[in-house]
Parts: C-alpha cells; sequence; structure tokens
C-alpha cells in the first residue's frame, strides 16, 4: 500500500506525457521551462462549469470541470497534479423584467470609517465539495436561494480560480466562467450582454482586477449590481456607474470641481479614480460598446437611463433638475422622449448627437494632401515638392481655405536627426511654411523648400505633409461652434545621392496606438501618423525652446524614450524617475499621472514585426538625455530606460556600454539568456 501514490504519481506523469505537447507563446513564462517541468506541471487552468441546479429546498448544486488548457485533469488540492486550484463561486438571478443581476451570494460589509453597513455581493462560503471523477466536482453552496425563487427566471453560477505555480516559477494562472440556465428546465432567454470582455481587452491586456482573479465581463456583471455599495464612500459599484466614471475619472464634473472618485476595497485598499485620463474621448461610446465583439446588448447605451448616464454627467442632480435644463427626472421612463438613439442633426439630445465629436463631424468637408513628387532632391539642392490639396469629395481647396499648412525636411531615414540643417530652431528636421505653395485650379500645389540639403548628405531623406483647417459647425443656430481638424498626415522618401531609397524602419503602427487613442491626434489636429511623429521627435530634439528659465535643462523627446516613459507613467516616481516636457506656448505637460491600463511587458501591444528585439538596426544615434542619469546615452538603452527608470538600471546599462557600443544584445537579443521576451514573461 506505501507504494499507490508513487504508482498514481507514474501514472499520471505517463498520462501529461502520452498527451499533445503544449504549446505556449514567447510572452509566457512556460514557454521558457524545460520539457521535464513542462511535462510534469502541464501549466495553465481551465475551469468550466458543466451544469447547475437549485433544489426545491434552495439548496444550490454546481458541477464544474478543472482541466489544463490541453484538457487533461487537474486536481484542485494539488496533490495528484501540481499546484493547488482555488476556486470561488457566485449565484446570482436576473429578476422578470429587469435586466441586471441580483445576487443571493451577499455579505455585509460595516465600514470602520463611518460606522455605515452595506449589503455587498461577493463568493459564496461555508460550500462543499465532493469529486466525482477526476478533474470534476460537484459544489454544493453553503447559501441558499431564497423561498421566493422565481424559477421562470434566469440564473447564472459564476466561478473564478486561480493555478499557484510560483515553486516551479510559472506564475500563477486564472480562469473564469459562467453558466446560465433556468431553474425549471426551460430554455434560457433573458442574459446581461451589453460589453464583451475582448472590448475592454483591447487596452487591458488583459482585464483583470481583485488580485488577478477575476478578468470577465460576463463574470463582473454578477456582483458589480445596484446591490452593491461602498459603505465607506457611499458610493455604488454597480458597474455602469462605476466604470463610465472610472474611466471619466479627472473628466468627472465632480473632479474638476474639486472632488474626488474613490472606491475603498478590500482589506481597506484605497482606490483613487480621480487622475484618469481615457485615451480616446469619452463621447466615443462605442469605444466599449463595440458590436464588433459580439455582444447582443451592445446598443444598449442609446436606452438612456439616469444611472448610467449620471455617472459621467455626475453634476447632474435628477431630483432637482440642476443642469438638466431645470427638469426633473423621478424615474428612468421618460428618459428617451427626449435623448432618442438618433436625432435629425448633430449634438442635438439624442444620444448620438449629444455624443458627436466635433472633429469627426459627418458635416465636416475634410482635407485631403498627397504628397506626389519630390525634385531637386539631391544634396545641396533646395527640394521642390508637388502635393494636392483637396477636400473629402475630392473638390480641389484653396491655400486660404486651411488654416495651417506645413512640410517637414528630415533625414537621413537610417535615423532623423543626424542632418544639420543650419537652424538654431530645430534639430535635425526642417519645418516650412506650405501656404506659400503655388497652387493650380486642380488643387495641384508646388512649395520650394528655402532650405537647402547639406551638400555632404547621403542616403534616403522624408518629407512629411501637416495640414489644418476650421469648420464651422450648426452655422447660423444657438449651437454653432468651431472647430479645427487636421488631414492624415503623408511622408514621401527620396533619395539625395542616386542610392536606392530606403524606408525608415517600422517601429510601431498608428493602428496599433489607434486601439486604444481611437484617433490620436497631436499638437492642435495637425500630427496623427507615427511616421510623421517620428520626423520631429529624433534623437537631438529637445524641449529646449519651450522650457522656461530656471526649469532645469531641456528634455528630450526622442520618440522611444518619450512614448516609453509617457506610457509607464505614474510608475515614474515611484522608481525615481519623471517626465515633464514643455510644448509650444510653454504649456506643461506632465505625465507623472499617467496610467497604462496594459500590461507594459507585452511590447506587441505596440511594437510590430519584432522591432523591439536586440539587436537593433545599425547606425542609430545616441540620444542627447541632458535630464538623464547618462546625458549621451545609447538608443538601447534610452529605450530600455524609458520604462525601467531606476538608476541601477542605468548603472547597469552603463556598465555595458563602451566606446564600441552598447553590448545589450549579448544577454537580451532572442537567443539570449535574458532575451526580451523571457524578462518580460507573464
Amino acid at each position: 500500500m506505501r507504494f499507490a501514490p508513487a504508482l498514481v504519481l507514474l501514472a499520471g506523469s505517463a498520462l501529461l506525457i502520452s498527451a499533445s505537447k503544449p504549446t505556449f507563446s514567447p510572452h509566457e513564462k512556460a514557454y521558457y521551462a524545460s520539457a521535464s517541468v513542462i511535462n510534469f506541471v502541464r501549466p495553465g487552468l481551465v475551469t468550466k462549469i458543466l451544469s447547475a441546479d437549485i433544489a426545491t429546498d434552495g439548496t444550490v448544486r454546481a458541477k464544474i470541470r478543472i482541466t489544463d488548457p490541453q484538457g487533461l485533469p487537474l486536481d484542485r488540492t494539488g496533490v495528484d497534479t501540481p499546484g493547488v486550484v482555488s476556486t470561488s463561486f457566485i449565484v446570482a438571478t436576473i429578476p422578470a423584467g429587469q435586466t441586471q443581476y441580483t445576487s443571493y451570494t451577499t455579505r455585509q460589509q460595516t465600514s470602520p470609517i463611518n460606522g455605515v453597513t452595506a449589503t455587498q455581493a461577493g463568493a459564496d462560503t461555508n460550500g462543499v465539495y465532493v469529486k466525482t471523477a477526476d478533474g470534476e466536482y460537484q459544489y454544493t453552496f453553503g447559501t441558499k436561494a431564497p423561498s421566493t425563487i422565481d424559477r421562470t427566471a434566469t440564473h447564472t453560477i459564476g466561478v473564478y480560480s486561480s493555478r499557484n505555480l510560483t515553486l516551479f516559477d510559472l506564475g500563477t494562472q486564472f480562469s473564469d466562467n459562467v453558466f446560465n440556465f433556468v431553474p425549471n428546465g426551460s430554455t434560457v432567454k433573458v442574459t446581461r450582454d451589453v460589453v464583451r470582455t475582448a472590448s475592454c481587452n483591447q487596452c487591458h491586456d488583459p482585464l483583470f482586477a481583485h488580485g488577478g482573479s477575476r478578468r470577465s465581463v460576463e463574470l463582473c456583471v454578477m456582483c458589480h449590481t445596484s446591490q452593491t455599495t461602498d459603505p465607506d464612500t457611499g458610493n455604488t459599484v454597480n458597474l455602469p456607474v462605476m466604470i463610465h466614471k472610472i474611466h471619466m475619472g479627472s473628466s468627472l464634473p465632480s473632479v474638476k470641481a474639486g472632488g474626488n472618485y474613490q472606491i475603498i476595497g478590500n482589506a481597506q485598499s484605497l482606490h483613487d479614480w480621480s487622475t484618469v485620463e481615457f485615451p480616446s474621448d469619452a463621447r466615443s461610446c462605442q469605444t466599449c460598446h463595440d458590436s464588433k465583439f459580439g455582444a447582443a446588448q451592445s446598443s444598449a447605451y442609446l436606452t438612456p437611463n439616469r444611472a448610467a448616464c449620471g455617472a459621467c454627467h455626475d453634476n447632474v442632480n435628477f431630483a432637482t433638475g440642476q443642469n438638466h435644463v431645470s427638469l426633473p427626472q423621478v424615474s428612468d421612463n421618460q428618459c428617451s422622449s427626449c435623448h432618442t438613439p438618433q436625432g435629425e442633426l448633430e449634438f442635438d439630445a439624442s444620444i448620438a448627437g449629444a455624443h458627436t465629436i466635433p472633429t469627426r463631424s459627418k458635416t465636416i468637408p475634410g482635407v485631403v494632401i498627397q504628397l506626389v513628387k519630390v525634385d531637386n532632391g539631391t544634396a545641396g539642392q533646395k527640394p521642390t515638392v508637388t502635393f494636392t490639396l483637396k477636400d473629402n469629395s475630392g473638390a480641389p481647396l484653396l491655400l486660404s481655405q486651411v488654416n495651417r499648412l506645413a512640410l517637414v525636411l528630415a533625414g537621413p531615414t537610417t535615423d532623423y536627426g543626424a542632418t544639420n540643417f543650419g537652424s538654431a530652431t530645430t534639430h535635425g528636421y526642417v519645418s516650412e511654411d506650405a501656404t506659400k505653395a503655388t497652387c493650380g485650379g486642380d488643387g495641384t500645389c508646388v512649395y520650394q523648400f528655402l532650405a537647402s540639403i547639406p551638400a555632404d548628405s547621403t542616403g534616403t531623406f522624408t518629407i512629411g505633409v501637416e495640414g489644418r483647417r476650421t469648420a464651422i459647425l450648426l452655422a447660423g443656430t444657438e449651437k454653432q461652434m468651431t472647430t479645427n481638424y487636421g488631414a492624415i498626415n503623408k511622408t514621401i522618401n527620396f533619395s539625395v545621392d542616386g542610392s536606392a531609397v530606403k524606408a525608415r524602419r517600422t517601429v510601431v503602427a498608428t493602428a496599433k496606438c489607434n486601439v486604444c487613442h481611437t484617433a490620436l491626434s497631436l499638437h492642435g489636429e495637425n500630427r496623427n501618423q507615427i511616421e510623421q511623429c517620428v520626423l520631429c521627435h529624433n534623437p537631438n530634439e529637445n524641449d529646449g525652446v519651450f522650457r522656461p528659465a530656471g526649469q532645469g535643462p531641456p528634455q528630450t523627446v526622442n520618440f522611444a524614450q518619450m512614448i516609453h516613459k509617457i506610457h509607464t507613467g505614474e510608475e515614474l516616481q515611484a522608481n525615481g524617475g519623471s517626465l515633464t516636457i514643455y510644448g509650444f506656448g510653454g504649456s506643461k505637460n506632465d505625465f507623472s499621472e499617467v496610467r497604462f491600463p496594459g500590461d507594459r511587458r507585452d511590447c506587441s501591444a505596440c511594437h510590430v514585426n519584432g522591432s523591439e528585439q536586440l539587436p537593433l538596426q545599425a547606425g542609430l544615434l545616441s540620444i542627447n538625455d541632458q535630464r538623464g542619469p547618462i546625458t549621451t546615452v545609447g538608443p538601447i538603452t534610452s529605450a530600455c530606460t524609458g520604462c525601467h527608470v531606476s538608476t541601477a538600471v542605468a548603472s547597469h546599462a552603463l556598465a555595458n556600454t563602451t566606446t564600441l557600443g552598447e553590448s545589450c544584445a549579448v544577454c537580451h537579443s532572442p537567443q539570449g539568456e535574458f532575451s526580451i521576451d523571457k524578462v518580460h514573461a507573464r
């Protein structure tokens, strides 16, 4: 008998080895584990609810299966298979005629701050597990359904689980699942499906909360309902209210008026969302309510209610009518009378109209600029650019119809910023006013640069164009407004020495930026494409022109370091760093409160084609970083210390840089012991 456990383990190992070999991404820790560890541990976790029922006495039961990603069973106790699997259960119903859950599994939470007690939905307690097969268990809830249960209503069981494999350096895996059923056995007809998890994961990469164990909207909505309140602050954690307010953050009227938006969570942890800045425009409801992810109720935002709408517009008092055109609203019954889904005009009281973003108005005539060719583009010459200037319909525009038009010249494409054009106000590029171009009646324009390409220049240079136009919207009405909007930036490459034209390396893609930013546009609606941004944000450019006297040396705005630091945001100061850039007109841009919604270890969220991998392209410039711990910093060090901002990391990089260059690739290349993917693996 004493050999029985060994036999069980051997049999289990044989079963594991005989299964198909699992595949892992280079972004997962398991990718770097040895075959023997993988075959033994079988990392990963999938928890699935197989069935559920509610007995006549209110007893709630659920049958679950716990496996690895290949479908092999796991022992929840961690005895027969490595890693204890912790599971927690929720049971809730959508009452007849309602759209949100009411949870049966609740608790009473009393605030130690004000003594207020509130009801909070949460996990079941005192439940009982019975193993029914390898990896399969029946869970009997400690909570019973009330005697008044509606057996014709939709009920849902939720489970969230975690598998601790830190002993094997494989981290902790998480899984959650929900199961809908009707206690009388009839077909489920009512569900809550407003926003899908995939929509959140566009930015959140992935969505997780409460220590990582809750990762799906389908689970979140079971507890985050109107029945759950934070007693410490009095704030509801009803999901539409809470999520709207979190994403509005610093833009909430109450916060702008000097207040804050906070929730105190488990163990009295304080969560202050008052500094959140949504990376898109909060008026774009479709950023989250996107039908492409398959949510059956993705258009629910077009049916207004006081809770969801009042979350963003939190200076509206529906009881008194304050900031609601003085009209009290005692229920949601009449909301749709004024706030129809779509009105006749933009900016009206309809949901679509009231959330119209001026720069995306359908009435804007548009400005479209195309670069056609470059003449005189050889070293020592003043290049001449031919471009077209038209509106969205293809009709030609006059130069007087745009209020800004500029052409930017930089090169070579090996790394912008290397060329000195002899200007005291720029560092490695020239920007000239193209409204002085000569244009024909068909919208074709020609502009010759005042600056010359230096006579000793070689390789490929680039010219980019940026333009802006003003539109008057709802002209002649009391809502008449003026907005500026920009043309999509275009660039054109040309050889200055007769060599083959070679475009600049592609590091990130604008489309990836716009996954979160929706329509990235900066510098007064002038710049919106990465190819344009990098012309100016080069290794030799800084904010010295705009930085006030007494604010220290200039800050580099080299693109890689600047973007990494911006997205590191609030973690900069926590690790001894900071980023404040002074812009046009002396504007102060402090990025220390930026909260990146994703996981910065996932470089591929922004990078394309493995461009973050080492070694980098040869010939890249060092960066003039007068505010950094290393004033002349190599391109690899500059990029990496944009996220890893500690002095220790800077010292490590400096110690591995000589007059021959940076030796980072020795250890951090894809073949290195500490490859970028490996050290960033999750």
